[in-house]
């Protein structure tokens, strides 16, 4: 079957290579449309996922493990001041008290910032936090309670009957003078200075381990 050129237009027989007239190759080879791999197409529909979904690029969360102080503050502080008052009330000893406050401040975040990528490193460091706070809050809190009860003297006659119960068991002149030593005024706030130190570094252990198993489980279900 005959058929125009496709340069000039003039009307060339069907199996002949060249135009007559000027001389254009008749031949032409039809090459196959190229079809993407799949792992072209999987890479071009994860970059257009977002797009292709309809939701904003302003509105996607920018994953990070790194933990916003400001705000993590704020829910330490809510935390660790619910469990000094369940604490002060007398509900539950100060050391399930401070585990609570750092499972509480941790599970409070994830849920106030859902692109925290939560595991028990990041965990542990919100829960040491929560645990610091909950001890300046518990001293404050029972420092208010002893001086509206004025329950301050009982509180020393406690502690001078445990020093005499303590050197009662035992003959050692030397524990015999630490005791009588520690029965000074300044031996007694030196006793303060020691439980306060002994339960600063409790709470914060305490807290840090309860964040670091509620980091590790929340972050386990997440993935």
């Amino acid at each position: 079957m005959d058929h125009p050129c496709y340069k000039c237009g003039h009307i060339v027989e069907d199996g002949r290579p060249f135009c007559a007239q000027c001389g254009a190759p008749q031949i032409r080879v039809e090459m196959p449309e190229l079809i993407p791999s799949p792992a072209v197409a999987g890479s071009a529909g994860a970059s257009d996922f977002a797009e292709s979904s309809g939701v904003p690029s302003s509105l996607r969360l920018p994953f990070s493990a790194a933990i916003e102080w400001t705000r993590a503050l704020r829910t330490c502080a809510i935390a660790a001041l619910v469990a000094a008052i369940v604490m002060s009330l007398g509900l539950v000893v100060p050391l399930l008290a401070v585990l609570g406050a750092g499972f509480i401040a941790v599970t409070l975040y994830h849920r106030s910032n859902p692109a925290w990528i939560v595991n028990a490193r990041s965990g542990a460091k919100l829960g040491a936090a929560c645990g610091v706070l909950f001890f300046a809050i518990a001293t404050i809190l029972e420092s208010i309670a002893m001086a509206l009860t004025h329950t301050t003297g009982q509180v020393r006659e406690k502690m001078m009957e445990a020093l005499q119960q303590a050197a009662t068991r035992t003959n050692d002149p030397q524990v015999q003078a630490a005791v009588e030593q520690f029965k000074t005024p300044q031996g007694i706030a030196l006793m303060l200075v020691l439980g306060a130190i002994v339960l600063f570094l409790v709470s914060t252990a305490a807290g840090s381990l309860a964040g670091a198993l509620s980091g590790a489980i929340l972050g386990r279900k997440r993935r």
